[in-house]
C-alpha cells in the first residue's frame, strides 16, 4: 500500500511538471501552415479553400479571434469557431487559434479591471467550449502585442515603457490563465519581432513563435539567431509563425526558404488572395489559381537557383523558335484588317510570341502577355478590337525581338 501511494505520489508530480500534456512536442519542424482568414464562411467554401493549401502540403493553419465579435454573439461564434476546428480536423489540419490580437488592441482590454469583468470570463468561456476538441495545435494567446499605435505612437519614451510593460502585463496574465484552465493545449506568443521574445513569457509558453517580414537574407538570418538563441536558452521548441509579404521586400521564397534551411515549422500569410490584403499576401485565388508558382514551390521547400556558376540560363532560339514566332507575326500584321479572320490570325502569332516570353523569363509577369490574350479573345468582335491586338501584336512582337537579343 505504502509503494502504491509512493507510486501516485510520483506521478502527480510529474504531471504537474508538464502541464501541457501530451499534445507537447519537442519538435515542430514538420508544420507547414498557412494563415487563414476565411474560417467562418460556410463549409462548402472552408472546405474548398483549405483543398487548395492541402494539395500543396499544408497541414495546419492560424486563424485570428476577435473578442469584439464573440461579444456581440458568444454561443454563435464559439460554435462557428468549432464547426471550423473539426471541419479542418477531418482535412488533417490543425488550428492555433490566437485568442487576442495585438494588431487590433484596444487599450481598455489591458486594464485588470477589463480582465476581472470581461477577459477572464471570455478566455473561460472560449477554453471550456472548446474542450477534448482534438483539432487544436496550440493556443496563440496574442497576436503581435507590439504592432499597434499604444505601443509604438507614444509621446515620450517613458509613456512608451510604460505601454509596453502594460502590454506584456496583459500577455503574461493571458498566459497564466490559459495555462491554468487548459491542461492539454500548448501555448505561444507569436510576437512581432525576435527581439519581442524576452518579454512574452517565454519562460511560460510552451512554444517560442516569432514573425518574420524583414527585407534582405542578412536580416531575416539576425533575427533567426536571436528567435534560436531565446528557444535554447528556454529549452523550447521554435517555430515561425507569421511570415512572407511582397510588398515589405519578404517575398515567400525567401521568407520560406529560410524556415526550411533552420528546419522549422512555420505559417505563412495568407493562404487566400482577397481583401485588404490581397495585393501583398496570398497564395490562392477563390478558383484556385495562384498569383506566383514560386509562392507554391517555396511552401514545398524549392527554391529557384540563384548559384550565376550553375545556372542554365533559357536559349530561347535554341530551335530557331523566336524567329518562327517573329516571322508569324510580321505576316499577321500585314493581313486585311477587314477580313473577319485576321484578329485570330493575329491573336494566334501574339500568343506564340507570349509563350515564347513567359516560358524563357523574358518579360515580367505582374500582368501575364497570355492574360491580355485571353481578355482580348472574350471582347466581340470589332474594328476598335482589331486594332488593340495589332498594336498589341507588334508590341508584344518587338519585345521578344529587343529580350531574346536577336540580331
Amino acid at each position: 500500500m505504502n509503494k502504491f501511494r509512493i507510486l501516485i505520489a510520483v506521478m502527480s508530480l510529474t504531471l504537474a511538471a508538464f502541464p501541457s500534456g501530451a499534445q507537447l512536442l519537442d519538435d515542430y519542424s514538420h508544420i507547414r501552415g498557412n494563415h487563414y482568414f476565411g474560417w467562418a464562411q460556410d463549409e462548402q467554401t472552408i472546405r474548398r479553400e483549405l483543398g487548395f493549401g492541402k494539395s500543396i502540403g499544408m497541414n495546419s493553419t492560424r486563424i485570428c479571434l476577435y473578442y469584439r465579435r464573440y461579444k456581440m454573439n458568444p454561443e454563435g461564434y464559439l460554435t462557428s469557431f468549432r464547426n471550423y476546428v473539426r471541419i479542418a480536423h477531418s482535412m488533417g489540419i490543425s488550428v492555433m487559434p490566437i485568442i487576442w490580437d495585438g494588431c487590433s488592441l484596444d487599450p481598455a482590454i489591458l486594464k485588470p479591471e477589463f480582465w476581472k469583468k470581461e477577459g477572464d470570463p471570455y478566455v473561460k468561456h472560449l477554453i471550456s467550449f472548446m474542450e477534448g476538441e482534438p483539432g487544436i495545435i496550440c493556443w496563440d494567446v496574442m497576436n503581435e502585442p507590439s504592432c499597434n499605435a499604444y505601443h509604438d505612437q507614444c509621446s515620450s519614451e517613458e509613456e512608451h515603457l510604460a505601454h509596453r510593460a502594460e502590454i506584456f502585463a496583459h500577455v503574461r496574465h493571458y498566459c497564466e490563465l490559459v495555462k491554468k484552465l487548459d491542461k492539454v493545449n500548448p501555448i505561444t506568443v507569436g510576437v512581432q519581432f525576435a527581439s519581442n521574445l524576452e518579454a512574452a513569457s517565454p519562460d511560460l509558453v510552451d512554444i517560442i513563435t516569432f514573425h518574420d517580414y524583414l527585407p534582405t537574407e542578412a536580416r531575416v538570418e539576425e533575427s533567426w539567431k536571436t528567435a534560436e538563441a531565446v528557444a535554447e536558452k528556454y529549452g523550447k521548441p521554435l517555430m515561425n509563425s507569421e511570415t512572407g509579404c511582397t510588398g515589405r521586400g519578404n517575398p515567400y521564397e525567401l521568407a520560406i526558404g529560410k524556415c526550411y534551411e533552420h528546419g522549422c515549422g512555420f505559417y505563412a500569410f495568407e493562404l487566400m488572395i482577397h481583401g485588404h490584403f490581397g495585393p501583398i499576401h496570398g497564395f490562392f485565388y477563390p478558383d484556385g489559381t495562384i498569383r506566383d508558382p514560386s509562392i507554391i514551390t517555396s511552401f514545398m521547400g524549392l527554391t529557384r537557383n540563384r548559384d550565376l556558376n550553375t545556372m542554365i540560363k533559357e536559349n530561347a532560339n535554341m530551335e530557331h523558335h523566336v524567329e518562327k514566332a517573329l516571322l508569324q507575326a510580321s505576316e499577321a500584321l500585314t493581313l486585311n484588317m477587314a477580313d473577319p479572320d485576321t484578329a485570330n490570325a493575329m491573336l494566334e502569332a501574339a500568343e506564340y510570341c507570349a509563350n515564347m516570353l513567359e516560358g524563357n523569363q523574358l518579360v515580367p509577369m505582374w500582368e501575364p502577355p497570355t492574360a491580355r490574350i485571353r481578355q482580348l479573345r472574350g471582347m466581340p468582335p470589332s474594328g476598335q478590337r482589331n486594332w488593340e491586338i495589332r498594336t498589341f501584336l507588334y508590341e508584344l512582337a518587338e519585345t521578344l525581338r529587343k529580350n531574346s537579343m536577336m540580331l
